[in-house]
């Protein structure tokens, strides 16, 4: 059972950059691991992913250019530095891993083990 816990939201303006982390509990046996968020109403939204064997890394293309995922296998932890925040980046961001999907976006119901998300709000 992989345990996933994120920290690293908050309230920026807009222009502004927050860096979210997520800590696994385990990572050898995950093999995607991807950003997704989500406001009321709406439902879950991809926005960034990384296939942990090689590094390859998948965006949304409204973040693409302003977001970076990456991970640091020696701490079990995958970041998503967030740069250029709009309000229309405003929602819960969960972190998510897979030991079945590997390369790409997954659809949510591929993704067995969820962190319990992390407020991200861009206001003026």
């Amino acid at each position: 059972q992989v345990q996933l816990m994120e920290s690293g939201g908050g309230s920026v303006q807009p222009g502004g950059s927050l860096r979210l982390s997520c800590v696994a509990s385990e990572y050898t046996d995950i093999r995607n691991m991807a950003w997704f968020r989500q406001t009321p109403g709406l439902e879950r939204e991809a926005v960034a992913a990384l296939y942990t064997r090689d590094g390859s890394t998948f965006y949304t293309p409204s973040v693409k250019g302003r977001f970076a995922i990456s991970q640091d296998n020696a701490k079990n932890t995958m970041y998503l530095q967030m740069n250029s925040l709009k309000p229309e980046d405003t929602a819960m961001y969960y972190c998510a891993a897979s030991t079945t999907f590997s390369v790409g976006f997954g659809l949510p119901y591929q993704y067995q083990y969820w962190g319990q998300g992390t407020q991200v709000t861009v206001s003026s």
